[in-house]
């Protein structure tokens, strides 16, 4: 079955969706980028808050892989927002030689204002939508985003 709609898809439609899928990731991190102005973190410590708050725990290799990024650039990254206590350094329970970055209250409540920010910009444009529009637009993202993830 999905072969099938694989070969029905048009071209210049798929075109069409990467372009805009293109530009609407552009307004959001460009927006995104606003919303951190008020703030006294940069937009890679933001996307490492993030997945922290999204995912919890984890070691700075799960992280770096998370943000495609080299171990080095992200242990630097870790020590800046561990020196601004965002975040900390724990021992893991079970082996104590892993060593996990753990979120903080600051860094919790960053990550927290700003996507409800975020939130309030794509309520303020989602305006003129339907709740039809609205429901079916959420659906097809999420279905989007689970064939992307191989789910």
């Amino acid at each position: 079955m999905k072969h099938e709609n694989l070969q029905q898809v048009d071209s210049d439609m798929v075109a069409i969706i990467e372009k805009e899928l293109r530009y609407i990731a552009g307004i959001i991190k460009q927006k995104g980028r606003e919303l951190l102005s008020n703030y006294t973190i940069t937009p890679p410590q933001f996307v490492a808050l993030q997945w922290l708050f999204e995912d919890g725990d984890m070691t700075i290799g799960d992280l770096s892989s998370k943000m495609y990024l080299a171990c080095s650039t992200t242990t630097d990254l870790v020590d800046r927002m561990e020196k601004n206590q965002l975040l900390m350094r724990v021992k893991d329970e079970n082996d104590r030689r892993v060593v996990r970055i753990h979120l903080l209250e600051e860094g919790e409540r960053i990550i927290d204002e700003v996507i409800k920010k975020r939130q309030v910009y794509l309520e303020e444009v989602l305006k003129n939508f339907s709740g039809g529009e609205i429901q079916l637009l959420q659906e097809n993202l999420m279905k989007l985003h689970l064939e992307m993830r191989g789910e």
